[in-house]
């Protein structure tokens, strides 16, 4: 098509997907653009789920997900998988989200043959190569040679300038996770079937508030994995909550839980939610309990207090505005705080109304415009 800008979009895991398929969607909407996708299936059943409802039908599926792989043997075949479609594809830009290995990986492969790169989610930082690992480096990585970076925050953009990126390639546009929130939330108000799944739960729950509880973070394997453990056993023992949480399927993550938390009457060890599901839980849950990023993100925009069990967040935002607190994985503390929440309605009620710093629903859209202005 004369005059239109071939772009290829990068993903691997479910995170990028949601974060990625309101772009999808508008790109594939806009005559400015040829629109290609390229997934790698980093994450394949969790990636999968996020494509089926969402309706976006990959151009390209390199299917790379192995058990038990080495982050190494994951990057050699990502670098090259990747860099055998950029050559197929030749696009004039490379999209890529945030700060996995699919994203650092698409994003190095296009700089190797000097295809500008643009990067959503750009400029979070936690200020620890280390927490989180390895991601904080992977977007350090892609923040250093990106073309545009749009930032969600205003935070995240005086960080990349803080770094020396060029100014005029920072683009603050909020966060395309809650463009995706949106969206799931009007398709299951429309069609409640999408989400029906949990209705067991809420009946079994019915009259206690409920936590909802994810974690999976590398650092917090051993030792934070225990504590969190304990911390939600002290907490179950209230009898006026009840806690669901979806087990990642890591089996560091799994075994603890297990060992832990299996059989009492009011916690619900559940498999992985789908995201209409999953967004479901968060409307459902008083508060959450969380070592995820984007549900950092997402809660607030449900009016949902967040407590961060990590040591460090690259979503300060959130703190500052007080959507969000940081809890570590002290069980002591997450406990303490959780039954703050619980008990002080005026501490609950300032976390629940604070206005949500990552977006409006309107991020896709600037950065289709964004990407037009570059044609």
């Amino acid at each position: 098509m004369q005059g239109t800008q071939r772009i290829l979009t990068i993903f691997g895991t479910r995170p990028e997907a949601i974060k990625l398929f309101p772009l999808v969607h508008a790109l594939a909407g806009d005559s400015r653009f040829v629109s290609g996708v390229c997934v790698t299936a980093q994450h394949r059943g969790m990636l999968d789920q996020v494509l089926q409802i969402s309706g976006v039908v990959p151009d390209h599926d390199l299917d790379l997900m192995q058990p038990d792989q080495t982050l190494d043997t994951l990057t050699a075949n990502l670098l090259t998988g990747i860099g055998k479609v950029l050559d197929q594809e030749k696009p004039d830009w490379v999209v890529v989200q945030g700060d996995t290995a699919t994203a650092m990986c698409g994003a190095l492969a296009a700089y190797y043959r000097k295809i500008p790169v643009a990067h959503v989610e750009a400029g979070l930082r936690s200020g620890n190569i280390h927490h989180p690992w390895p991601e904080e480096v992977n977007r350090k990585i892609i923040g250093s040679f990106a073309a545009l970076h749009c930032a969600p925050t205003e935070t995240s953009a005086r960080a990349l300038i803080a770094e020396n990126v060029d100014p005029a390639t920072v683009h603050v546009t909020g966060n395309t996770v809650i463009d995706a929130l949106q969206w799931i939330t009007a398709r299951i108000a429309a069609d409640p079937v999408l989400a029906s799944g949990l209705a067991d739960l809420e009946t079994r729950f019915a009259g206690r508030r409920i936590i909802g509880v994810t974690s999976h973070r590398r650092e917090n394997f051993g030792e934070g994995m225990r504590a969190i453990a304990e911390a939600i056993r002290r907490i179950a023992a209230r009898p006026d909550v009840a806690v669901i949480y979806p087990v990642h399927l890591n089996p560091n993550v799994r075994s603890v839980m297990q060992e832990q938390l299996a059989g009492l009457d009011n916690v619900a060890l559940i498999e992985p939610l789908d995201y209409p599901h999953f967004a479901r839980l968060i409307g459902l849950s008083y508060l959450m309990l969380t070592d995820s990023g984007g549900v950092q993100e997402e809660a607030p925009a449900l009016g949902k207090p967040v407590l961060v069990m990590r040591e460090t967040t690259e979503r300060p935002e959130g703190v500052e505005a007080g959507t969000a607190r940081l809890v570590g994985t002290d069980a002591d503390r997450i406990v303490a705080e959780t039954f703050r929440l619980l008990d002080d309605e005026a501490a609950y009620a300032a976390m629940a109304r604070a206005h949500n710093p990552f977006g409006d629903g309107h991020s896709a859209q600037r950065i289709v415009d964004l990407l037009a202005a570059r044609g």
